[in-house]
C-alpha cells in the first residue's frame, strides 16, 4: 500500500480522488452544472433586476437604502434570546458600518446581484460568479434571512468546486484558457510575459 505522504517530505500534495476528478474536473458532467448555473443564474438575475426596477426606487435611486434599512433593523431584532438567529458580532457589523452606509449597500446588492446572475448565465468566470453569490447567501444567513438562502449557498459551493467544467458549456471555455488561472497564466499574458529575443 502506498502512502500519500513521503517521509522526511517538508510539503506534499494528497492526490486528488477518481470520483472527485469525476464530479468537479469532467467535462462529461458539464452538462449537470450548466444546468444548476443556469437556475443560479437566473435566481440572482431575477432578484436583481426586482431591486433594479422597483417601482418605489428603494433600492435604486432617490430612497436607495430604505429597503436595506429596513432588512437591518429586523435582523437587529432577532439578536436576543438565548438563542438569538443573529451573531452578536454580525449585529456589531450591521449596526456600525452597514446601518450608516445603507445607500452604498443597497447599490452593491442590487449590482453585485445582477452582474452575479449574468456571469453565472453566461458561463464567464463562473467560479468567481458562485463565489460571490455564495458570499451574499452567507451574508443574508447570517442577518438570519433564511428563505432559499441555504438552498443557492449549497448550489453555489458546488459550482466553486466545480469551477473548471460549470462554464465549459459557456464563455469560459474560451476565457480559461485565454486568461489562465493563478499560478498558470493563460495564452493573454503568457505570450506577454515571454522573454524579448537576445540580439545577435
Amino acid at each position: 500500500m502506498q502512502t500519500i505522504m513521503p517521509a522526511g517530505s517538508a510539503t506534499f500534495q494528497i492526490p486528488e480522488p477518481p470520483i472527485a476528478r469525476f464530479l468537479f474536473a469532467d467535462t462529461r458532467l458539464a452538462p449537470l452544472w450548466t444546468i444548476i448555473r443556469l437556475y443560479l443564474g437566473y435566481q440572482w438575475l431575477v432578484a436583481g433586476w426586482g431591486k433594479l426596477t422597483n417601482p418605489g426606487g428603494v433600492w435604486v435611486g432617490a430612497k436607495a437604502g430604505t429597503a436595506v434599512t429596513g432588512f437591518i433593523q429586523g435582523a437587529l431584532e432577532k439578536t436576543g434570546g438565548d438563542h438569538p438567529d443573529v451573531s452578536g458580532w454580525y449585529a456589531a457589523f450591521l449596526q456600525q458600518v452597514a446601518l450608516p452606509n445603507a445607500a452604498l449597500f443597497s447599490y452593491l446588492v442590487t449590482f453585485g446581484e445582477l452582474l452575479v446572475g449574468l456571469a453565472l448565465i453566461l458561463g464567464l468566470l463562473t467560479g468567481f460568479a458562485a463565489f460571490f453569490g455564495g458570499f451574499m447567501n452567507a451574508s443574508y444567513l447570517f442577518a438570519g434571512a433564511v428563505s432559499v438562502n441555504p438552498v443557492l449557498l449549497l448550489l453555489a459551493v458546488g459550482i466553486m468546486l466545480a469551477w473548471r467544467v460549470a462554464g465549459y458549456w459557456g464563455l469560459d471555455r474560451w476565457a480559461l484558457p485565454l486568461l489562465g488561472v493563478p499560478g498558470f497564466p493563460g495564452t493573454l499574458f503568457r505570450d506577454r510575459a515571454a522573454p524579448a529575443p537576445k540580439r545577435p
